[in-house]
């Protein structure tokens, strides 16, 4: 229940700040989102109908679609945050537009939206149904879920050139891309650490000595040379991104033939990591 609960919070919370994008940056300049957003923000335009009304029915489809394959619980917060949405956006209509700059709209008003959309995402839930209909479509045909979402875009970005002018497409389109990266970061984190993988003849040593030198822990993997066909000792371990520099001088001054691979990572659990 208190899982739940919490859920709602963020979902409500995530609701109003898509409907503040919305009604405060992007509608009022003419600007959209992609997906259903995108096209109940068209439709309301053409015929004068609340938006609020779009957003429901046009993701109504989608969300009964996805009943056998996400369960009870993301249909009804899915349910709940769309609802929240058309709520919000009503609410938010009577704010004062906060600019007419069409450049500053697409930058804050991406940002607002995407943070809004991410925090629902981030709660088990979703306030637009086309990446279910385009995972519904990628188990028929051979393109992957966001080739499909890529694909329904560009023709909403589109209609949207024709309905308002090509400019604001543009700056519809550089929106669509600022809420992609600001999703991507409430969803997967603003995690800075950093995952290595370290091969080497003196894998022990190197090991032991970034567990005394920098406090981490680390993992042995045994590996064997594809061209030298010698037994090696892969070290993994995980560092955050100021320590960096300072791992590698370390493995550099015991090993200054290892091979070190160094990859981006979003999210890391572990209690003894968290020590």
């Amino acid at each position: 229940m208190k899982e739940i609960i919490l859920n709602l919070v963020f979902c409500t919370l995530g609701a109003f700040l898509a409907a503040f994008a919305l009604e405060c940056f992007l509608v009022p300049n003419q600007i959209i989102d992609g997906g259903v957003v995108g096209i109940s923000i068209m439709a309301s335009y053409i015929t004068k109908i609340n938006l609020g009304i779009f957003l429901v029915a046009l993701n109504l489809p989608f969300l009964f679609m996805a009943w056998n394959e996400f369960g009870k619980k993301f249909i009804f917060l899915a349910l709940y945050s769309v609802a929240m949405l058309a709520i919000f956006v009503n609410v938010t209509h009577h704010i004062p537009v906060i600019t007419k700059d069409l450049l500053l709209s697409a930058l804050f008003g991406g940002g607002i939206l995407g943070t809004g959309v991410g925090l629902v995402l981030k709660n088990n839930a979703c306030m637009d149904g086309t990446e279910i209909l385009a995972m519904k479509i990628s188990k028929k045909y051979p393109y992957s879920v966001g080739e499909i979402i890529m694909f329904i875009n560009i023709f909403i970005f589109t209609c949207a050139g024709f309905l308002y002018g090509w400019e604001q497409a543009m700056y519809s389109t550089l929106t669509y891309i600022i809420a992609y990266r600001a999703i991507d970061m409430i969803v997967q984190g603003l995690s800075e650490e950093k995952s290595i993988r370290i091969i080497s003849d003196k894998g022990q040593e190197l090991g032991q000595a970034i567990i005394e030198n920098l406090n981490k822990t680390v993992t042995y993997i045994e590996a064997q040379g594809g061209y030298s066909k010698a037994n090696k000792t892969m070290v993994y371990c995980i560092v955050p991104r100021i320590e960096l520099y300072k791992l590698k001088e370390l493995v550099i001054s015991i090993d200054k033939d290892a091979f070190l691979s160094i990859e981006n990572v979003h999210e890391v659990y572990g209690k003894r990591y968290k020590k």
